[in-house]
C-alpha cells in the first residue's frame, strides 16, 4: 500500500491557516476514484519520520497549536510510537497550553486495545465545541506502569508557517520548550487523509510479525495487504473487496494491477463482490459451526485469489512465496475439487502437467509463469505422489460429464509420474533419501517422500483401473504393494519417524500414513499421538519435526499442525481434530486470513494467507462435517507368482535419482511398457534438468 503522498502532505501542511491554502490542498487524491471530490477542511501535518516527543508519565507531554477549521470538531489524529503494551494515551483540546482547566474536549485510548506496542496513526474521536478559526492547543500525554518510552512523532523539515509544537519536560526550567521540529497531527481528517487510506492505523506489533495480512484481486492481478493497511479494515462479506476504517472501500479493479479507494457501494466493487459471492455459491462452503464456516468460505477466497489464469497457484502473495510448488498446488486442487470447484481444481492440475519435466518429475517450485525454476533449489520426489493423488481426488469429486475425457489429457502426466516413483524403489521397497517437504535432504529414506508417493500409486493405479489401463494398473498395484511393505519394515518400527533409520526425530508428516491419503496401517494411531505429543510447543501448535540436526526455534507451523486435524478427521476421531483445528482457525489474523506460522506469543507469522494452510483447514473442516475426502484404495494381495513373468515387449531401465542418490546398487528397476504413443521411452530416459 501507498504511503502519504507528497500531494496528500502538502495539502495537509498547507490547509492549516486559511482558506486560501485549503484551495491550494482542494486537489482531488486520485485514491479516491472518480467523482469522489476533495476531502474537507484537512488541518495538520502529516510527516512522521522521526519519534519528536516522548510523553509517557505526569513529567512529560507535548502540544500542538492549530486553528479551529470549524464550529464542531469530531476527531482528532496523532502518529504515535509505544513501546509498552499496557496503558492510556490521553489527548486534549485546549484554549492554553499549560492549563488542564481550559480543556474543551478530552479522549483517552487504551493500548492495549490498539493491541499493545506498535506504532502509527491513532484516531481519537471527540465532540468538541469550537470558535471556528479560533486558536486552539492539542495536548497529548501517556501514563502506563512499564518501563518503555511513548512517543508522538513528526518531522524536522522546516514547514514555514506552521504553528508551533511544544515539548513539556518538568526537568527543564519552566517545563515547556517551543520546538522547531513540528509534531504529526490531523484536525477533523476525512478522506484519504484518515488512516487506512495512504497511511497506516496504529500497527501493533503482533500484527507486524507477517509481512503480508490479505489479498485483493480481481482474477488476473493480484496485491497484498500488508499489516499496516489491514487495521480496522474488514472484508466486505464474501469477498476481496476491503472496507476501511473511514468507511470507504478498497479494491483491484477488473483488469488492473493497483488498487484503489471508492466510496461504499461503488458499482465496480459492487459487481466484483456479487461475482465473488456466486463463485461461492456455486460450491459448498464447509463448517459445522459459524466460526468453521467463515474461515472456509475466508480460504477457499484466498486459495481463489492465490490462483493464477494459467493454473499457477502462488503460495503466498510475497515475494520468497510467489512461486508455484506441485505440493501446495496439488492441496489446493484437491480442496478446489472438493468444495465443488471444478474448474480451478482442474486448472491446477493442468499446470502441473505443462510443468512436469520429461522424466516424470517437477522442479522444486516454478516461477508463475510456468518459464521454469527461479533457481538450482533440490526438487523433491514427493511431487511424484501428490499430484497424483490430487489427480484422482479431482478425478472422484469431478462432474460426469466429460470427465473421462479430461482425464485422458491429465493421464500421460500421471503415467509419468508414476512410472518414475516405481522406478525410483530400491530393493528394500523404499524411495531414495531425498529432499522432503522440509526441503531439507536425508541421507537414509524420510516418510514424508515414501507416504505421498505410496498415496499417488494407490491413486494412479485406480485411475488406471477405472479407465480399462489394465496393464498401467497392474504395474502401478506391485510398486504400491513393494513400497508399502517396505514402509512396514522400515518405519513402522521407528513409530513412522522421520527417516527409516530411527535417527531423525519424529516427523509431522507421519500424517501423510493416514486418510485421505492412505489407509492407515495397524500402529499408526498410536505413532500418530507419540508424534504429536513430541512436536507439540508451548503455543500449542507444532514443529514440522524434531529432527536433533536441524532447529526449527520457537514458531510452530500452522500446515504441520493441520495435517493432525485431516489425518484424525478422516480416521474417524472427531474428538481429537476438533480442537486442533480449532487451534489453528484461532490464528487467523484481523481479516480472517490463515497464517503459515504461529510465533512464540501466538501470533500468526511469515505470511497470511498461506494457501497450502487454507487447503488443509478446508479438507479438516470438511472431514468434520461427515464428508471426509475419500482415500485411494489399497492394491489387493496376490499369491507369489509360481511361475517367471512374461517380458514385455518393449522395456527399459532407468535409474532415475537413485543413481544420483547413491543407491543404485540397491535398486530394483521396473520393466516398464512404452505408451500407447511409442513416447515412454523417450521421456523416461530424459534429463531431470
Amino acid at each position: 500500500m501507498p504511503a502519504a503522498s507528497a500531494a496528500l502532505a502538502l495539502v495537509l501542511a498547507t490547509a492549516l491557516l486559511g482558506p486560501s491554502a485549503v484551495a491550494h490542498g482542494a486537489q482531488r487524491d486520485p485514491r479516491h476514484g472518480p467523482g469522489a471530490g476533495p476531502p474537507a477542511a484537512l488541518v495538520g501535518q502529516p510527516l512522521h519520520e522521526a519519534a519528536l516527543f516522548g510523553i509517557k508519565g505526569a513529567a512529560h507531554a507535548a502540544a500542538q497549536e492549530f486553528r479551529a477549521p470549524g464550529a464542531l470538531l469530531n476527531r482528532v489524529s496523532l502518529y504515535l510510537s509505544s513501546g509498552a503494551g499496557t496503558g492510556t494515551v490521553t489527548v486534549q483540546v485546549r484554549t492554553e497550553r499549560t492549563a488542564n482547566s481550559s480543556a474543551v474536549a478530552t479522549r483517552s485510548v487504551d493500548l492495549a486495545r490498539l493491541g499493545g506496542r506498535g506504532a502509527g496513526w491513532v484516531e481519537f474521536p471527540l465532540a468538541a465545541k469550537l470558535r471556528a478559526g479560533g486558536t486552539y492547543y492539542l495536548f497529548a500525554q501517556a501514563r502506563t506502569d512499564e518501563g518503555a518510552t511513548i512517543s508522538w512523532h513528526g518531522t524536522r523539515t522546516p514547514a514555514p508557517g506552521l504553528p508551533g509544537s511544544w515539548h513539556y519536560d518538568s526537568a527543564r526550567p519552566g517545563g515547556w520548550r517551543a520546538e522547531e521540529a513540528r509534531a504529526a497531527f490531523l484536525v477533523e481528517p476525512t478522506g484519504s487523509a484518515r488512516c487506512g487510506e495512504a497511511e497506516p492505523c496504529y500497527t501493533p506489533v503482533s500484527a507486524q510479525a507477517a509481512r503480508t495480512a490479505g489479498l485483493l484481486s480481481n482474477g488476473t492481478a493480484v496485491e497484498a495487504v500488508t499489516p499496516a493497511f489491514a487495521v480496522g479494515a474488514s472484508y466486505v462479506r464474501g469477498s476481496n473487496v476491503l472496507r476501511l476504517p473511514s468507511g470507504n472501500w478498497r479494491y483491484l479493479p477488473a483488469g488492473k494491477t493497483a488498487s484503489v479507494v471508492v466510496p461504499a457501494e461503488d458499482p465496480g466493487a459492487l459487481a466484483q463482490i456479487a461475482a465473488s459471492r456466486a463463485w461461492l455459491a456455486a460450491g459448498t462452503v464447509p463448517g459445522d459451526t459459524p466460526r468453521r464456516r467463515a474461515a472456509g468460505e475466508r480460504a477457499l477466497l484466498a486459495m481463489r485469489a492465490l490462483l493464477r489464469p494459467n493454473g499457477a497457484f502462488a503460495a503466498a502473495q510475497s515475494p520468497p512465496w510467489q512461486y508455484s510448488w506441485p505440493r501446495d498446488g496439488s492441496f489446493a486442487a484437491a480442496a478446489f475439487a472438493a468444495t465443488g470447484h471444478d474448474r480451478e481444481a482442474h486448472l491446477i492440475l493442468s499446470y502441473n502437467a505443462t510443468t512436469q519435466r520429461a522424466d516424470g518429475t517437477w522442479h522444486a517450485r516454478t516461477l508463475l509463469d510456468g518459464s521454469g525454476p527461479p533457481d538450482r533449489r533440490a526438487w523433491q520426489l514427493d511431487g511424484n505422489g501428490w499430484v497424483p493423488w490430487a489427480t484422482w481426488q479431482w478425478y472422484r469429486a469431478a462432474p460426469p460429464a466429460g470427465r473421462a475425457e479430461r482425464l485422458a489429457a491429465l493421464y500421460p502426466m500421471v503415467r509419468k509420474a508414476a512410472d518414475h516413483a516405481a522406478r525410483s524403489l530400491r530393493a528394500d521397497g523404499l524411495p531414495p533419501a531425498a529432499p522432503d517437504y522440509w526441503e531439507l535432504g536425508t541421507d537414509t529414506p524420510n516418510i514424508g517422500t515414501a507416504a505421498p508417493l505410496l498415496a499417488g500409486l494407490n491413486a494412479s493405479a485406480d485411475l488406471a483401473r477405472s479407465t480399462g489401463r489394465t496393464a498401467d494398473a497392474e504395474r502401478w498395484e506391485r510398486a504400491a504393494r513393494k513400497l508399502s511393505a517396505g514402509i512396514a519394515a522400515r518405519f513402522a518400527p521407528v513409530g513412522y519417524a522421520r527417516t527409516a533409520d530411527g535417527k531423525h526425530g519424529r516427523d509431522s508428516a507421519a500424517a501423510f500414513m493416514a486418510p485421505p491419503f492412505n489407509t492407515a496401517p495397524a500402529g499408526l494411531a498410536a505413532a500418530l499421538d507419540d508424534t504429536y505429543r513430541a512436536l507439540r510447543l508451548p503455543n500449542g501448535g507444532l514443529l514440522p519435526g524434531n529432527d536433533p540436526g536441524h532447529v526449527w526455534g520457537s514458531h510452530a507451523w500452522a500446515p504441520s499442525t493441520a495435517f493432525f486435524a485431516l489425518a484424525w478427521a478422516g480416521s474417524g476421531r472427531p474428538g481429537k481434530a476438533g480442537p486442533v483445528l480449532d487451534w489453528v482457525l484461532s490464528k487467523r489474523n484481523g481479516l480472517g486470513e490463515l497464517p503459515e506460522k504461529v510465533n512464540a506469543a501466538g501470533y500468526g507469522s511469515s505470511v497470511a494467507p498461506l494457501g497450502w494452510t487454507a487447503a488443509l483447514v478446508l479438507l479438516s473442516a470438511r472431514a468434520l462435517d461427515g464428508s471426509p475426502l475419500p482415500t485411494p484404495p489399497s492394491p489387493p494381495v496376490v499369491a507369489p507368482r509360481t511361475e517367471p513373468p512374461v517380458s514385455a515387449p518393449s522395456t527399459f531401465q532407468v535409474s532415475g535419482p537413485v543413481a544420483e542418490s547413491g543407491s543404485a546398487s540397491e535398486a530394483e528397476a521396473e520393466s516398464v511398457p512404452a505408451s500407447a504413443d511409442g513416447s515412454a521411452n523417450a521421456s523416461a530416459n530424459a534429463s531431470r534438468g
